[in-house]
């Protein structure tokens, strides 16, 4: 069965995740080493109660029976000392050998439990020593004691030295037994050990195949689909975006290969989508460079073909007037001077509509700029103005700026223009020019003593042909500001109307800075004002 995605149709909750594959051999290897350790822990306490029962038990045993030898032995001693001599200094050794021989009597039962072989020697034993004490030497001790002749004496100790003597033998025997009974444990000890080091090798090694098992299913199951994922990826990362990245391995792992599969298909509608894209912006770039130059055909036409016919106009209109001027009335005069002056003003609209769109395609040769220069030069073009009014330009040293020069030149001169074309009509115009530091740009301000702008009006004054005052008031076309704007805006800075100015207009633009020209001011200190009449 084939899903939609062209993959065969799998459900991840089929299958498990990595985690719980994770956790399952986490589990596993958990149980594995409690089993281990049980059966280690009882491999141990085996050999542990084999090691105990040999060297705390048998042993001792076999040397409380030695023990038990000797006491017998003074028993014997002592009873011949008395017979032989009567002196009752020789019960000592005896009366001892009695003692001891009850205290290790007890003692070796105690060491004995569990051992019934052992046990019912040790019991035969004391049966027979007590036998002999009750028998032999306890009635030759009473008989000495009542004044026996001392040869009966030794004839009563050679008789009892056969029943003695079976008292050692058997003895003897429990030692044997004894012996018998530790090598056997000293065998048991060995086999303890063979299966405890047997059982622990063992473990060892399945625990090494358990984790030879472990890594091999991991790999399957879950690091061999991790590895083609990756692999996947690299070759879609490598730019072959058309590989599909098919679903595979543990439940997570195969929806995030389903997430890497859909941000793939994203990705390549998306490099479609851009494809498309940039054909259709390189179409619209060979639209507009035909558009360019057709605007530049415009220009062309506009400069020469247009305003050659409005030249004719107003000179044969003026000639008119000049000729037939004794013949025509005022109202007459009145139509032929209105049509001087819009053919004039005509001329003039398409003069400034063309410095308009040549901003950024026909003056474009950026470079370092002196500001002083460029102001100079505006100045020097409103020379006749700014003397007819009396104006006055303030301004300190200027930097240097990257830009092109005629742009900035056509700047300053605008703004310059209009601080003094519109001054007030009670004192002389004067134009202050500042200039500071904001961050990596200069930021200018030139601002007058005029009539001021209203600032409801600081947006429109900024539209091309946009004016506040009608002709008659105010000569101009009404797009100076506007391509002040244009030409800030070119360079890289903004311009705006400081609002908050009410002794006139003050502009406020930035431009870019350079950083030798910006040293060099520095070092300079305060600027001089300049002041030019």
């Amino acid at each position: 069965m084939i899903g939609s995605d062209g993959y065969p149709a799998t459900r991840v909750w089929d299958r498990w995740s990595s985690t719980r594959w994770f956790a399952s051999v986490l589990i596993a290897m958990v149980v594995l080493v409690v089993c281990g350790a049980a059966v280690g822990a009882g491999v141990l306490s085996h050999t542990a109660g084999v090691s105990n029962r040999l060297s705390d038990r048998i042993s001792p045993a076999r040397t409380a029976v030695v023990e038990l030898t000797a006491a017998l032995v003074d028993q014997e001693t002592g009873v011949r000392g008395f017979l032989l001599s009567g002196d009752e200094r020789f019960l000592e050794p005896y009366a001892r050998g009695v003692d001891g021989e009850r205290t290790l009597l007890t003692r070796i039962r105690q060491l004995l439990a569990g051992e019934p072989v052992a046990l019912a020697d040790l019991d035969r034993a004391e049966a027979q020593a007590r036998e002999w004490r009750t028998t032999v030497a306890d009635p030759a001790i009473e008989t000495r004691r009542r004044g026996s002749d001392p040869g009966a004496a030794v004839d009563t100790v050679l008789a009892g030295k056969a029943a003695f003597d079976a008292v050692r033998d058997r003895v003897a025997a429990l030692d044997r037994d004894l012996a018998a009974i530790r090598d056997q444990a000293r065998a048991d000890l060995d086999a303890a050990r063979r299966l405890r080091d047997g059982v622990f090798i063992g473990m060892i090694g399945f625990l090494l195949l358990f984790i030879v098992a472990i890594a091999v299913l991991l790999r399957v199951v879950v690091l061999r689909p991790l590895d083609r994922l990756s692999a996947g990826v690299r070759r879609v990362a490598g730019g072959d975006f058309d590989h599909r990245l098919a679903a595979a391995g543990p439940a997570d792992l195969a929806r995030l290969t389903g997430d890497v599969e859909t941000m793939r298909q994203r990705v390549v509608d998306a490099l479609v989508d851009s494809q498309r894209a940039r054909a259709k912006l390189e179409q619209q770039q060979l639209e507009l460079h035909r558009s360019n130059a057709d605007l530049e055909q415009f220009a062309y036409v506009a400069s020469h073909d247009l305003q050659e016919p409005l030249r004719k106009v107003a000179s044969f209109c003026q000639m008119l007037q000049r000729r037939y001027s004794d013949q025509l009335d005022d109202k007459a005069r009145q139509y032929i001077a209105f049509a001087v002056d819009g053919a004039t003003r005509m001329q003039r609209l398409i003069t400034d509509l063309l410095t308009f769109s040549r901003i950024g395609r026909v003056y474009d040769d950026s470079r370092s700029v002196d500001l002083d220069d460029v102001v100079a030069q505006a100045e020097a073009n409103l020379a006749g103005a700014i003397a007819d009014r009396g104006a006055r330009v303030e301004r300190p040293r200027l930097p240097t700026v990257p830009g092109d020069v005629t742009l900035l030149t056509m700047l300053w001169q605008n703004l310059i223009s209009n601080a003094i074309k519109f001054r007030h009509p009670d004192r002389d115009p004067v134009v202050r020019v500042a200039v500071g530091e904001a961050g990596d740009m200069w930021q200018f301000s030139v601002e007058d003593n005029g009539i001021g702008i209203d600032p409801k009006y600081a947006d429109k004054i900024f539209v091309i042909f946009q004016r506040l005052h009608s002709r008659e008031t105010y000569t101009g076309t009404g797009i100076g500001l506007a391509v002040c704007k244009k030409v800030v805006e070119f360079h890289g800075g903004e311009i705006r109307l400081d609002d908050t100015y009410r002794d006139g207009a003050r502009f406020v633009f930035t431009l870019p800075r350079e950083a030798a020209a910006a040293d060099d001011l520095d070092a300079a200190g305060e600027p001089e004002a300049l002041a030019v009449h």
